[in-house]
């Protein structure tokens, strides 16, 4: 605590004492004894409680640090703001200004006096780092608890974790629906790569599902609430959601208060489970900011993922929390007596694809989509018939089939000319190698592009250090004037004249045509 804390800890007793004191004084009935009783109530000396009741009886003022002060003005804060909060660059041109005017410049004790005064603490760090910063001084509400499957909260977290993925280190990407009741994560999804609209399905999917190896928890839930990210507000998600009567909370940018119940999962998880793994990228460094142990084998996707949701089932079924009196989320979940509202398994799966949005008909080689050809044995004796299509987002190998009349599910159709593993992998390899020529291409044309110049230690002109020989220079300025005149020309500016009299011009078909069938039809009428 602070020397200006103290004061302003003291201040409100003093000034109490000081007027009662001066009650006193004005009915004529203050003695020496009521200001020594004051001064041992205030632990300080009767001739500083005979110097207030002075100073009061003169100006009517009670506080002893009552005089005009320095304080912030608005030009004081943006100057803050312009030197990132430093308060000594600031006083520097409140001197050099004071200078200037012929004037005394207030101390910087005084300025940061004032401040400290004038600018709250938060407002502070956020002149210096920003709104983040800001935010971090603010004080938020909690959220009533509500009952389980009341609301739930969804996010994706990126792991900090390093994976082998098919022999390429990737950081993969998970999805999670969070019970804000009881703290339970309802279902889970991990993607390689990016996640989407997909990853959301899934995780969904898990999250209803109250069978193993997904539930319990589960079931539906009143409302989900979700940041503004395109994937979860997308059309799929959208009618997913809206198919089960759940309502969308989409929340303000930028506002992770707002889902406190994710966030708070997503900063465990970094915690207690992500930062245990290997190839951590928030792990410690050497002093040159490389990694400890740069070679150490990373985890592959698989074995991350069991490990992931063996952490998910340890969150639910056995980590304890205070603020659920004790009990774990499971058991919070479980002692519940809301009643729970589920979808069967096989409506859940279907609800939860994504609509193709067109009537299709089944054809001799299948149902066509996505210029591809999708093929099953039930179709045999059904070309002809009008389908629909639902599927999963990204998952191109499968589709779901529906008669377009009945709505009823007809089966599933696989894609009929699938490349098999070896050839996804191989013309993977094959554009992994042409992205890696593209990069040292570009790099080079970079590299060639670049002007270097000499170092300046006087205010002068920059002086390039360069060499090109007079070979190289005509070379490329010849290569590029000829893309430039390629660039302006304009053949048909300029109409060709017509040719010479007497020039013997070549036919097109066309009129080879014309004049054959013009030439047999006046042979006919001669004969």
């Amino acid at each position: 605590m602070g020397e200006q804390d103290l004061v302003a800890r003291d201040r409100l007793p003093r000034e109490a004492a000081v007027r009662r004191l001066m009650a006193l004084d004005g009915e004529g009935r203050l003695s020496t004894e009521d200001v020594r009783l004051a001064a041992e109530g205030l632990a300080v000396s009767e001739r500083t409680v005979w110097r207030w009741i002075g100073r009061a009886r003169v100006t009517d003022d009670f506080d002893e640090a009552a005089r005009e002060h320095f304080t912030v003005t608005d030009l004081v804060r943006e100057r803050l703001a312009f030197w990132r909060g430093n308060i000594s660059a600031v006083h520097r041109e409140l001197v050099e200004e004071a200078e200037r005017a012929g004037t005394e410049a207030v101390s910087r004790q005084t300025l940061q006096r004032a401040v400290e005064r004038d600018i709250l603490r938060g407002d502070r760090a956020g002149l210096r780092h920003g709104e983040h910063a800001r935010r971090a001084h603010d004080v938020f509400l909690q959220r009533p608890r509500t009952h389980r499957n009341g609301a739930w909260e969804s996010d994706h977290v990126e792991a900090p974790v390093e994976v082998d993925v098919e022999g390429r280190l990737v950081k993969p990407w998970v999805t999670w629906f969070v019970d804000v009741g009881t703290n339970a994560v309802c279902g889970t999804a991990v993607t390689p790569g990016a996640p989407s609209r997909e990853s959301i399905l899934a995780a969904l999917r898990a999250a209803i599902a109250l069978e193993a190896p997904y539930g319990p928890p589960g079931g539906l839930p009143e409302r989900v609430r979700i940041d503004r990210g395109k994937d979860f507000l997308s059309e799929a998600v959208r009618s997913v959601l809206a198919g089960f009567a759940v309502r969308v909370v989409p929340l303000p940018p930028y506002t992770p208060h707002l889902k406190g119940t994710v966030e708070t999962v997503n900063g465990a998880a970094g915690q207690m489970f992500f930062a245990g793994l290997p190839r951590y990228t928030g792990a410690q460094t050497l002093a040159n900011g490389r990694s400890i142990d740069p070679d150490a084998p990373a985890l592959t996707f698989e074995a991350f993922v069991a490990q992931l949701l063996g952490w998910v089932s340890w969150w639910n079924a056995e980590h304890q929390m205070p603020v659920l009196e004790g009990r774990t989320p499971l058991q919070a979940w479980l002692d519940d007596p809301t009643p729970l509202n589920t979808v069967p398994a096989g409506d859940l799966r279907l609800l939860t694809l994504e609509d193709d949005g067109r009537t299709r008909k089944i054809t001799t080689k299948g149902v066509s989509w996505r210029a591809s050809q999708y093929v099953a044995a039930w179709m045999t004796g059904q070309v002809g018939r009008p389908v629909r299509l639902r599927y999963m987002p990204h998952h191109e190998h499968e589709v779901e089939v529906f008669d377009a009349n009945t709505g009823e599910h007809l089966g599933a159709a696989n894609l009929a000319d699938k490349a098999s593993s070896e050839q996804i992998g191989e013309l993977r390899r094959s554009r992994e190698a042409r992205r890696r020529q593209l990069k040292a291409d570009l790099r080079a044309a970079e590299k060639a592009r670049r002007i270097r110049y000499a170092a300046a230690t006087t205010a002068a002109p920059p002086q390039p250090i360069s060499t090109v020989t007079v070979a190289q220079a005509t070379a490329e300025l010849s290569n590029a004037d000829d893309q430039q005149l390629q660039a302006v020309a304009r053949p048909l500016l300029v109409p060709l004249r017509p040719p010479a009299p007497g020039w013997v011009l070549p036919r097109s078909p066309y009129e080879k045509t014309n004049r054959a069938v013009d030439e047999g039809i006046d042979g006919g009428q001669d004969q």
